[in-house]
């Protein structure tokens, strides 16, 4: 019975042809593992995985594995990124029995969803035998098995969250420094050892605090190395090697979304050409490769093509020459260094150096780029997860306006405009769409946090208070169902499905937490209303980053990043007047413009007063002398007016904002809790 064929993942359509009889995460399969009385194997994966896709052609596709499956479980197939709740809490079971996790994850579950038995990837031998091993147990030794999970499941749910400390301080920042410095690759840029992940999060706290020879390294080499495509733009996963020369070669919304933005805050604070050029082409990048017809951004491309890892991005100097003619052909491999840097021959492009020749570089990349649009093209996981699109219209919307590209700007809009139309329902979040049909699984913390982020940002660039009143929205909901009840957050609401623990994990992964992105969405949403309720919230939200900073830095970038902005303000900009008078576009352009770490910008008509459902920050704020003014504030405390780009580039460079620490006022501006 095929139990998978409507699912909106396409993780879930991959294996809805199985000989295995799936189904999918639900009380139904829970019901029949009772009336069988039998275990559940939950196989957790996503589509891009490599490995998931070798365990399927090994296991889940051959005829014999698949009658040892049904005859003795009852099978679940899980999207770890649908239901990363699910994904979470066994991915704990999996680490403490093992010491170690991944995917496709294996777990053996009681009929009540408590682990007993986890591990990872299985040869299909392998596999085999544990099915046979699993099954003696639960017939013969039921009441060890029985113990097994109650124990795991009694010390998982005994583990205390991270304990909470103070707000950071500078010291605090500073002892986080030295512990990045610490794990620095000086020799090749990075944290620590193969496999080597793009540190977005870190960069950004870096980047914001000033620091630029750890930041710098790390973004020109990434730019440089395999791990981004010379030709298509767009990073990949991770490089196997410290050199960043070998990559996984999945390509992912989140990277590349937390990356574009990165690479646009580079170039604000001085990356020069290389950072502009990154920035762009990643963007391009997305709006080519990764948009759905909706207008939202689809979640990944695959590693493989025609069954293997890589082809589609690999060459050889013979490839080369096919495409180029002989000269370009040995030109290319030397530029690219296709020296034999993978498999079989073939080599991942690299740009080590930048070549004399920029007419001839765009040249050759233009015409390898269409010769390889003729290849078979890796597979792309196209349903949209609605955080990963809150990173996007972030990012996209920030880049657009910085680089006067409207095209992005329109972009981030119908994104943002696909998750009010598809995403919220009676003002909650759902988690997936595709093909612009909602899913049926829950928004988790993330979801709303990086969301109403993206959201911020979106404002800030357009003006639309549309974008500023469903972000406020949806932070109500993250202070009335997320929290924990000590200043932190849980990752799933009050009223989400009951599984064995209720998920909290306040340090970063490939994402920002769900507890620190929604603190830095707090922060940002209190500069713009003057909410202290708001602002509050994001302070203790913040607590865990005093506990990590000294030495577990790496793990809590983005509460860094947004501790360097609860401490420095943020600097607030409310930009006042018509909106097609080019004075006032050009005074909102040079504040989007401005390096000033978690910038929050405001843009609307005189006064403020004419639009109640506004930003605080723009009430009583009015032309000076009839014409457009920008106010550059902190705390709600402001600067003089200023009527001119020149005036407000001086205001946002000047010293006063390196010094001015203000507490928010005892009483906040008329309208500005919200």
């Amino acid at each position: 019975m095929n139990r998978l064929k409507d699912s909106t993942s396409p993780y879930l359509l991959q294996h809805a042809d199985n000989p295995v009889e799936w189904h999918p995460w639900g009380e139904e399969a829970f019901a029949e593992a009772r009336r069988r009385d039998v275990p559940l194997l939950v196989s957790v994966g996503y589509s891009a995985c490599h490995w998931c896709h070798v365990m399927a052609h090994e296991s889940f596709e051959d005829a014999e594995t698949a009658r040892l499956m049904n005859a003795n479980f009852v099978n679940v197939k899980v999207d770890r990124e649908e239901r990363p709740d699910v994904d979470a809490v066994y991915m704990g079971a999996t680490q403490a029995m093992t010491g170690q996790g991944g995917w496709p994850m294996t777990v053996f579950a009681t009929p009540d969803g408590h682990p007993f038995y986890c591990g990872t990837y299985f040869p299909r031998r392998d596999f085999q035998r544990l099915l046979a091993a699993v099954h003696e147990a639960w017939t013969g030794k039921r009441e060890a098995v029985l113990r097994q999970g109650s124990q795991v499941v009694s010390a998982l749910t005994s583990q205390t969250t991270l304990p909470g400390g103070p707000l950071p301080t500078a010291e605090t920042l500073e002892r986080a420094m030295d512990n990045l410095r610490a794990s620095f690759d000086p020799a090749h840029g990075g944290f620590g050892g193969a496999p080597k992940f793009p540190p977005s999060m870190v960069l950004e706290f870096l980047l914001r605090s000033g620091e630029r020879e750890m930041s710098g390294k790390t973004l020109d080499a990434m730019a440089r190395g395999g791990i981004y495509d010379q030709l298509g733009g767009g990073f990949a996963r991770y490089s196997v090697d410290p050199r960043w020369v070998v990559p996984h070669f999945e390509k992912m919304l989140y990277d590349n979304a937390l990356l574009l933005r990165v690479y646009t805050h580079w170039w604000k604070a001085g990356g020069g050409e290389r950072a502009r050029r990154i920035a762009l082409e990643t963007a391009e990048w997305l709006l080519r490769e990764m948009r759905t017809p909706e207008g939202g951004f689809a979640s990944a491309l695959d590693a493989d093509s025609e069954g293997e890892e890589g082809k589609f991005y690999v060459w050889t100097p013979e490839q080369l020459g096919e495409v180029l003619g002989e000269d370009d052909g040995a030109w290319a491999a030397r530029v690219f260094s296709v020296t034999g840097t993978f498999e079989h021959g073939t080599s991942v492009l690299q740009l080590l150096e930048d070549p004399d020749d920029a007419e001839r570089l765009a040249s050759v990349r233009a015409r390898l780029l269409a010769a390889r649009e003729t290849r078979v093209r890796p597979g792309r996981d196209d349903k949209v997860v609605a955080s990963w699109n809150g990173l996007a219209v972030a990012a996209l919307a920030e880049t657009g306006a910085v680089f006067d590209r409207p095209d992005l700007v329109e972009a981030a809009v119908a994104a943002a405009t696909l998750l009010d139309r598809v995403h919220l329902r009676d003002g909650r979040l759902l988690r997936t769409s595709r093909d612009g049909r909602a899913g049926t699984n829950a928004g988790v913390l993330e979801d709303y946090a990086n969301v109403a982020e993206g959201l911020i940002a979106l404002h800030g660039v357009t003006g639309d208070t549309r974008w500023f009143r469903a972000a406020g929205a949806l932070l109500d909901t993250v202070l009335a169902r997320f929290a924990d009840g000590t200043g932190g957050f849980f990752d799933t609401a009050d009223d989400a499905e009951r599984l064995f623990q209720r998920p909290q994990d306040p340090t970063d992964n490939a994402t920002p937490s769900g507890q620190y992105a929604a603190a830095g969405a707090l922060l940002s949403y209190a500069a713009l209303t003057g909410s202290e309720r708001h602002r509050e919230a994001a302070r203790a939200a913040l607590g865990t980053v005093s506990v990590l900073a000294g030495s577990h830095a790496r793990f809590a970038g983005w509460g860094l990043a947004v501790a360097r902005v609860a401490l420095d303000g943020p600097v607030e900009v409310a930009v006042v007047g018509p909106p097609d008078d080019a004075r006032t576009r050009a005074l909102h352009q040079e504040a989007l413009l401005a390096d000033a770490p978690g910038l929050v910008v405001a843009l609307g008509i005189p006064g403020g007063d004419a639009a109640p459902d506004g930003p605080a920050l723009l009430e009583g704020r009015g032309l000076v002398g009839g014409a457009p003014a920008a106010y550059v504030c902190r705390g709600f405390t402001c600067r003089m007016p200023v009527t001119t780009p020149e005036e407000l580039r001086r205001e946002l460079a000047g010293g006063w904002l390196r010094e001015l620490r203000p507490e928010p006022p005892a009483r906040w501006p008329r309208g500005a809790a919200r």
